[in-house]
């Protein structure tokens, strides 16, 4: 039997173990958006779940500013960013803004039936106006969009411009919360900048798709990094790797 069978095996007896039937008020407090993304895709309980462990209940200095980064193409790391987001909005009932920082192959604006024009490319070449012109906000009480804004060949390297700090600081005073959604973490090197520039990231991986192997080099580069990893999601199966289990990865 592979190491990665049994930490499979061990992940869904973990979650069997820790799971708790969610009330119906629970179920009630999280409806499903009007926009174009499936909820089934990544369940409310477990959007909720992980909002609490990263954000909620922490018990000092939660952090604000995090980056949610998919070990490769295709692990789903859009549709959890947009599902975190939205229930931190209901949940936290502060602002929260959501930046689609995926220059690559960016898919929130859609998500929410918004424009990818005048996003954050735009806010980090045209310095003289305020982030405030550049975020939108959507149908949900407390959520905002920074969308990629307009894209060229050499778009990502204003990824690494002393900008981007400074439009993450607007973004730190503007909003309580800030959600990042960043491009695969095995192809290019943006999620490793954003995620110096912010508080912490989310690894996001796919059930019986992501290797171990390429998770453990991924998680190694993440650290030596000096960048906090804060929780890994294992997507398509729905529920956050306790830190125990994640540790041997």
């Amino acid at each position: 039997m592979s190491k990665h069978f049994e930490l499979m095996q061990q992940l869904e007896r973990e979650r069997e173990f820790n799971q708790e039937r969610p009330s119906s008020s629970t179920v009630q407090s999280v409806r499903e958006p009007s926009y174009g993304y499936s909820p089934s895709r990544w369940a409310n309980d477990e959007a909720l779940r992980l909002v609490q462990q990263v954000f909620l209940l922490q018990a000092q200095d939660p952090p604000r500013i995090v980056v949610f980064a998919g070990i490769d193409h295709g692990n789903g790391c859009s549709q959890i960013c947009a599902s975190v987001a939205e229930t931190l909005a209901k949940n936290a009932r502060r602002p929260v803004c959501l930046v689609e920082a995926n220059f690559r192959s960016p898919g929130l604006p859609e998500m929410f039936g918004a424009t990818n024009h005048h996003g954050l490319t735009d806010a980090l070449l045209k310095k003289d106006l305020p982030i405030s012109a550049f975020t939108k906000p959507v149908d949900l009480e407390n959520l905002w969009l920074l969308s990629a804004g307009a894209l060229a060949a050499d778009s990502p390297n204003l990824l690494a411009s002393d900008h981007l700090r400074d439009r993450l600081l607007e973004l730190r005073e503007e909003f309580d919360f800030v959600i990042i959604d960043a491009p695969p973490l095995t192809r290019y090197s943006d999620a490793i900048a954003l995620g110096q520039r912010a508080d912490g990231l989310v690894l996001v991986l796919e059930a019986d798709s992501t290797r171990k192997e390429a998770a453990a080099v991924v998680a190694a580069n993440v650290r030596s990094a000096n960048i906090s990893i804060l929780a890994a999601v294992l997507n398509k199966r729905t529920f956050p790797i306790p830190e125990r289990i994640y540790n041997r990865i």
